[in-house]
């Protein structure tokens, strides 16, 4: 028989507590407080071994109301619930709060245990079971069987352990495989070992040697060792309670509400889209913006409630809605929570998560309502589509994975479809594939594209457009190692041409109009002609009518077409010329070996003026050495 967990809920004071001890033998109130008071204020833990060799964990949770922030931080990842009335009392506000969070949480397998049957008669029991059973007429737990205990005197624990034994095969499997997700309930420090932490697997699989993140903290750990119910294991599956050892980080620096989690799958958020449910019980609609107390996993967070296509929600209405949270927390797709009112505190609706990590959303847009439908009830291959046009930029395959509830490896698969349909765009960083929809990329590649064009239009001298200014004015959110990912891309499809620095349109230089085109022609001729005894470039600039704002566009159009070359602020050489005095030196560096500047100046016909500055040049570029007074040949 495999592991599973039960929770109790119910009442205060109605034997949850009791039960379990007579059960297990396990004392689960372990505070001062809680001995003294008599009553559950934290939770509590304890365990069940079953005669077919399983073992149950149990949550006990406390039933005051003062503390049912408390009793949600443990229910969470419950299978089976002991929903727990006294025989003496009946249904009280608490049962019926607890029912309500455990039929928001979807639990709905459970056992009715009426307790302190040994302090009624059989006529009152009687009348008790018919309430119970009429009171639960319309919930989740309509068909749960009703078992009579008692806590003192042991009556009716066998048949109730022959109850939970016989239901508990019938229990769903909970995934191993994927990221694991651990909402932390309680943390302390063991003497020797350090912090240790522990919950309810919800996901996936933890092993000792792990690599951990805890979010929305941020602190990255190891795991040392891993117990369920104070035996180590080696590793554990989703569907344990289990305590987890974890190297590097401090009592102080982690604390319920937080999640042990894979790392690199899940993020913290301020966003979560979901599907609300206000309850029937609430006694009041729930207005756009209403501040409540968000419960997911073990975390109780404030947030505000966006509803996105109405103002306000009527009790047992349901819609969808963006949870703005104070501060971060950790979700993954189809969590269940349950919300909470700000003042006074009671339990008015809940949901599950559609989107875990969305960005902001503005209301009544039908893009975003049709957009939450298709990642709520459609296809795989349509929500990881979806999800992708949602997104201004990149997704990794851990990502869309997260964000769908999908194993890593069906998620890999569906994007790589749609990229072979067109429909997506696959890119690599630093190795690792990243999606984004083939839509949202061909609206970011024809705004540079546009950009492009219009800055041609604007500076036709220009190499092109700076890469950083474009990443800035046409996709903020990238950063720039996918950014330049993606222009990679564009260049493979001959759509643009990159430079170090800068990015143009192919061939955009090719055609000057003819203006420009008269003054690039009239300065190459006045310099070729000119050989190594130019004017200065200005003269040359003035004589071919170019307007002297536009000189430096010009001589960086002509430098960067290779057909000048510039040797200081005002000496600039045509190509030519310098081609024949590299071959008039190399003849002479063949029969002498070196020259001095004198010899250059007579080999060249020219002064100091020129010749200094070119030789200088030619050392910059290698083609010649300088050794004391005199040039050699360089060898490169």
């Amino acid at each position: 028989m495999r592991y599973f967990v039960i929770g109790t809920a119910g009442h205060v004071d109605h034997g949850k507590t009791t039960l379990i001890r007579a059960l297990t033998g396990i004392d689960t109130d372990r505070l001062r407080e809680e001995k003294e008071r008599g009553i559950s204020i934290e939770l509590g833990f304890a365990y069940l071994d079953l005669s077919g060799g399983g073992r149950a964990g149990i949550v006990d949770v406390p039933g005051h109301e003062r503390f049912v922030k408390h009793m949600l931080a443990g229910v969470g990842g419950i299978d089976l619930v002991l929903l727990v009335i006294a025989a003496d009392e009946g249904v009280m506000p608490q049962t019926r709060e607890h029912l309500d969070i455990i039929q928001l949480l979807g639990v709905d397998k459970g056992i009715i245990v009426l307790t302190k049957i040994d302090m009624v008669d059989e006529d009152w029991l009687g009348l008790v079971d018919e309430e119970v059973r009429e009171y639960l007429n319309e919930t989740a737990l309509k068909d749960a069987p009703i078992m009579h205990v008692s806590g003192t005197t042991g009556e009716g624990l066998p048949e109730l352990i022959n109850r939970i034994e016989a239901m508990a095969t019938d229990l769903p499997e909970r995934s191993a495989v994927g990221p694991a997700l651990l909402p932390i309930d309680r943390v302390f420090s063991v003497v020797g070992f350090g912090t240790v932490a522990t919950g309810t697997l919800t996901s996936g699989t933890l092993r000792v040697g792990d690599s951990v993140d805890i979010l929305p903290s941020g602190h990255h750990s190891r795991i040392r060792s891993l117990q369920v119910h104070k035996e180590k294991v080696a590793e554990v599956e989703a569907g344990h309670r289990v305590a987890v050892n974890v190297t590097g980080v401090e009592v102080d620096d982690i604390g319920r509400g937080e999640a042990m989690v894979t790392p690199g799958v899940f993020k913290a958020s301020r966003f979560v889209d979901v599907r609300l449910f206000l309850l029937k019980t609430a006694n009041r609609s729930l207005k756009n913006r209403a501040r409540v107390r968000f419960h997911l996993g073990s975390a109780e967070i404030l947030g505000r409630v966006l509803l996105l296509d109405r103002n306000e929600l009527d009790p047992g209405e349901e819609g969808y809605a963006q949870i703005v949270l104070e501060h971060e927390g950790v979700a993954a797709k189809e969590d269940r929570f349950v919300i909470r009112s700000y003042s006074p505190m009671r339990t008015i609706g809940g949901g599950r998560v559609i989107n875990p990590n969305p960005e902001r959303h503005k209301r009544f847009r039908d893009e975003v309502i049709n957009s939450l439908a298709t990642l709520e009830m459609g296809t795989p291959l349509e929500q990881v589509e979806q999800l992708l046009g949602d997104r201004a930029t990149k997704m990794s395959v851990s990502e869309i994975a997260e964000a769908t509830g999908l194993g890593k490896d069906e998620a890999a698969s569906l994007c790589r479809q749609l990229v072979e349909d067109g429909t997506a765009v696959q890119l690599r960083v630093d190795d690792i594939p990243l999606y984004f929809s083939g839509g949202r990329f061909q609206e970011w590649k024809d705004r540079v594209l546009g950009t492009l064009r219009e800055f041609h239009r604007a500076y036709p001298l220009r190499e092109g457009y700076p890469r950083e200014e474009m990443r800035s004015r046409t996709l903020p959110q990238a950063s720039p190692k996918v950014f330049s990912a993606m222009m990679n891309y564009l260049e493979g499809q001959g759509a643009v041409v990159l430079q170090p620095q800068t990015i143009a349109l192919p061939h955009a230089t090719d055609v000057l109009p003819g203006r420009l085109k008269q003054v690039i022609e009239s300065v190459t001729a006045d310099l070729k002609a000119a050989g190594i005894r130019p004017d200065s470039i200005s003269e040359v600039m003035a004589r071919a009518g170019a307007e002297s704002d536009l000189y430096s566009e010009y001589l960086s159009y002509l430098t960067r077409q290779g057909i000048l070359h510039r040797l200081t602020g005002e000496l600039y050489l045509h190509t030519e010329a310098i081609e024949a005095a590299k071959e008039s030196l190399e003849g002479y560096f063949r029969e002498n070996g070196e020259i001095t500047l004198g010899e250059a100046r007579d080999l060249l016909s020219s002064s100091r003026k020129y010749i200094l500055p070119l030789l200088e040049y030619l050392d910059q570029q290698r083609f010649t050495k300088r050794v004391g007074d005199k040039r050699k040949l360089s060898k490169k």
